[in-house]
């Protein structure tokens, strides 16, 4: 059994991986299934009978998780790397810089914060329009804005800066 810490939108979850199709969150019991769409760009998720098509990568430390428009960052450990922050004294990792990259490629429709700007965990710090779909890229804790490195109607590429959140 294989046992994970996550951190989402100030959230912390313990997660155990029991097999293949079965995890449990939280002490609650989960039957999943996870296929691999397209060349390890899109993920097919079932989760008690509910389906879900994501996109998900690793960057910047975080997962990136992309659901039905919105941005998720989520930050995991194992028990191993949790024990080793724990006895080293480091805090929470939703501290420090954050680099928000774009998930895909797209073009940036809307950038609703300004830099110096003060924001709360989960406010939407650019839209972004991919494949005919609006996505919100949102913030994963409450921070300022430091900089923007991208304007309306810019054309991005996948993993281009777009701002940072200290």
């Amino acid at each position: 059994m294989e046992k994970y810490f996550a951190e989402l939108n100030g959230g912390e979850y313990q997660i155990e991986i029991l097999s293949d199709s079965r995890a449990v969150i939280n002490g609650t019991e989960y039957q999943y299934d996870f296929q691999i769409l397209r060349q390890h760009l899109s993920y097919s998720l079932l989760v008690e009978g509910m389906s879900f098509e994501t996109n998900i990568y690793q960057d910047n430390g975080f997962w990136e998780v992309l659901i039905r428009g919105k941005l998720f960052s989520i930050r995991v450990e194992d028990e191993r790397e949790r024990l080793l922050r724990t006895a080293s004294g480091q805090g929470s990792f939703e501290k420090g810089k954050f680099i928000l990259q774009s998930p895909m490629p797209g073009m940036v429709i809307d950038i609703p914060v300004k830099e110096g700007q003060k924001v709360k965990e989960g406010a939407v710090l650019v839209i972004l329009e991919s494949m005919k779909m609006q996505n919100e890229l949102i913030a994963p804790r409450a921070g300022i804005i430091t900089r923007i490195q991208t304007r309306l109607n810019d054309n991005v590429e996948r993993k281009q800066v777009l701002l940072v959140l200290e």
